[in-house]
């Protein structure tokens, strides 16, 4: 059987395959393209983008059904490299850090890298022994996020949110003061005066930034921080349980707040249980932001407005400039920052400020609406089941709005006589 030939170059028809191992060269030979094509297209080189996608597909086909594997020990003697990347974050959980790794692979696969995850728990040994171990496997590179960094090593380093100056580390990072401005100022627009904040865990590289880009801003703006309502996270759990607790804690104060800012959306999601659980409403008694914009965010009930950080975006900016330094093979000696812009995201848990700022209590149902020192209305408990079935099966809304409407319906018969 002869091989049959199409513009010129050679096909070998569908069931004929070398018997023997398949090197880069049979393989060109077998899809009649050029070795240094062939080899282009299977490394995924940058420069393969201008390859038509026909031709991808065919030597991408060819290579399957010839049981071509690439001879990467081959390649990393030939390029000094071993297209592998290391990862180190703080832990693998919903939120944050998948966002960003999320990012940081789909580059790196396109890019025809292999890389290897590493979780510290934000435990200083492994922190400190994560690199080195990393350089014991030959990465090319290591890309950290969310994690303390104070090493030059002999190969590039790109951390994202990691904020430490050290020289031949590149950072992306937010620009918080963007960050703080645009919640603080939104939450302004709407009415609110009486702030509450949660701050992260002091382990966080993102915290002490952030929260000096809170202070400075509400200084700008005009904001009062009262010490009594600024609560810090507790705890190296990726859990709302953290917000829950924190909320409550804020609750206790008993002092007034219309509007909470959050560390995170996941700290967000428990401090809005906390307030229900309070019987406090969400956006009517507290308008809550978050920060982050995980995928969650948006299927809460009501949905989460954050200021968002663009992190899957991050992680492919970290990933694409951590091969750039690679590929020039003249590591940067100085330390370089890449800030990317937040947005905010305005959803259904912010609102206009209550005429009267509500107090809750950790108990449901005691909550007192204040009006400057002096309270002049309780609130009675929360309505039970019955009603608010009542009201759903009547009216067709959710449990969330029933609530709600029962709780205004309440304020009203209760309401000061004054």
């Amino acid at each position: 059987m002869t091989p049959e030939k199409s513009n010129g170059q050679t096909h070998r028809p569908a069931g004929e395959r070398p018997k023997k191992h398949v090197t880069l060269k049979m393989l060109a030979d077998y899809v009649g393209f050029a070795p240094a094509t062939v080899s282009l297209v299977i490394n995924r080189s940058e420069v393969a983008e201008n390859i038509p996608q026909r031709t991808k597909d065919i030597i991408f086909a060819a290579a399957e059904k010839l049981h071509y594997r690439p001879n990467f020990v081959a390649r990393s003697l030939r390029t000094q490299r071993t297209f592998s990347i290391g990862v180190i974050v703080p832990e693998i959980s919903e939120g944050y850090e998948t966002q960003v790794l999320s990012g940081i692979e789909d580059y790196l696969l396109n890019a025809g890298y292999f890389y290897f995850v590493a979780s510290h728990r934000h435990k200083p040994d492994l922190i400190d022994e994560y690199p080195k171990l990393l350089l014991g496997r030959s990465v090319d590179g290591i890309i950290a996020v969310d994690t303390p960094w104070k090493n030059s090593l002999p190969v590039p380093v790109v951390t994202v949110s990691g904020h430490n100056e050290v020289n031949g580390v590149t950072n992306v990072e937010i620009d918080h003061d963007m960050a703080a401005e645009l919640a603080l100022r939104h939450l302004l627009q709407l009415g609110h005066r009486k702030f509450a904040f949660i701050k992260g865990q002091q382990f966080s590289s993102d915290t002490e930034l952030r929260w000096n880009a809170i202070v400075r801003n509400a200084q700008k703006l005009g904001v009062t921080i009262v010490p009594e309502l600024v609560m810090q996270l507790v705890g190296d759990k990726a859990s709302p349980e953290l917000g829950y607790k924190v909320a409550r804690k804020l609750i206790a104060t008993r002092k007034p707040f219309t509007a909470l800012f959050t560390f995170n959306d996941i700290s967000a999601i428990g401090a809005m249980h906390a307030l229900r659980e309070a019987g406090l409403l969400v956006p009517t008694d507290v308008s809550v932001v978050g920060f982050d914009d995980i995928q969650s965010a948006a299927f809460q009930s009501p949905a989460l407005t954050t200021v968002r950080q663009p992190l899957r975006r991050m992680g492919k900016i970290a990933a694409e400039t951590l091969l750039r330094r690679i590929a020039a093979k003249e590591p940067e000696t100085k330390p370089a920052s890449i800030i990317v812009d937040p947005e905010l995201v305005v959803r259904g848990t912010t609102a206009p400020a209550p005429m009267n700022p509500v107090t809750g209590n950790i108990a449901p149902g005691a909550i007192s609406r204040t009006s400057g020192t002096n309270s002049v209305l309780r609130r009675p408990d929360p309505p039970g089941n019955g009603a608010v079935e009542m009201v759903m099966t009547k009216t067709g809304v959710s449990q969330e709005t029933a609530e709600a409407v029962l709780h205004v319906v309440a304020s009203f018969l209760h309401r000061d006589p004054s």
